[in-house]
């Protein structure tokens, strides 16, 4: 048994080593002094994150996907912080089926996602803009702002809410001065992993881009078609410091396990 316990815990350490490997053997490389890309490298330079900052391509793609996940973050953290707010205060009843509803993205393969986001984001005539691939991830990203807002939402004892309508505060009082800030930790959650999914969002956002506008991902993409620089290479490891810093605020700020909590009964 003992012996068992001990091959047990060696797998589990190689695993833990060999996870965060690949992102390791992209980090090195993008110190390469050559031109092409090569794990190890035979001579170390910056001249790859000195390229990254000063082709105006990157940064400006950089800008680009960052103000989109802010936006994304922002309105889909809102419209579920209400939704949930509905639902649990006034409609316990529907709450399973909207979840399904809600959860029904998760369901597509983003290829096919991105079909459909090219038809209904040309309804509205935003092909090849930025509120059309906001339109876009908004949809992508719904499930994963729901419900940490709606884990938070349902662990607020209704009793403060009653409590603080008795004390003549308005629905809308107690809204804001009861129930946003006990939901504080879910809508920062929401927020964080609604802005992270829309920041590295490339399949479905590849349908949706125009000649004055792509994203970060996108461009990364079809850069690699044609090219094997390490520049690659330093800008995946800069978004991947990027995407590491927000999971550390959210770890600081709301603690990871939150996101995986259960329903309260």
């Amino acid at each position: 048994m003992t012996q068992r316990n001990s091959t047990m815990r060696l797998l589990g350490v190689a695993l833990l080593l060999s996870l965060p490997a690949p992102i390791v053997i992209v980090a090195g490389a993008s110190f390469n002094g050559g031109g092409y890309i090569q794990f190890p490298p035979d001579t170390y330079s910056l001249r790859w994150y000195v390229e990254t900052f000063t082709d105006p391509r990157w940064p400006k793609a950089f800008a680009v996907s960052l103000g989109i996940a802010a936006a994304t973050a922002v309105i889909i953290s809102a419209v579920n912080f209400m939704a949930a707010y509905y639902v649990v205060r006034y409609a316990p009843r529907i709450a399973s089926a909207l979840e399904l509803a809600i959860f029904s993205p998760l369901f597509f393969p983003h290829a096919a996602m991105g079909v459909a986001m090219v038809a209904m984001v040309g309804q509205f005539g935003l092909l090849g803009t930025a509120p059309g691939i906001i339109l876009a991830h908004l949809v992508i990203t719904l499930p994963f702002s729901y419900r940490p807002i709606h884990i938070a939402m349902r662990s607020i004892d209704p009793d403060l809410i009653r409590a603080a309508n008795v004390m003549g505060a308005s629905e809308w009082q107690a809204l804001k001065d009861v129930v946003l800030p006990l939901c504080r930790s879910g809508i920062l959650t929401s927020l964080l992993f609604a802005g992270i999914i829309s920041f590295d969002e490339v399949t479905v956002t590849m349908f949706l881009i125009g000649p004055n506008i792509t994203t970060l991902p996108v461009q990364i993409f079809a850069f690699v078609q044609d090219s094997a620089s390490p520049v690659l290479a330093a800008i995946s490891t800069i978004s991947v410091l990027v995407t590491f810093a927000a999971v550390l605020l959210l770890d600081r700020f709301a603690g990871l396990t939150f996101f995986a909590r259960r329903d309260a009964a």
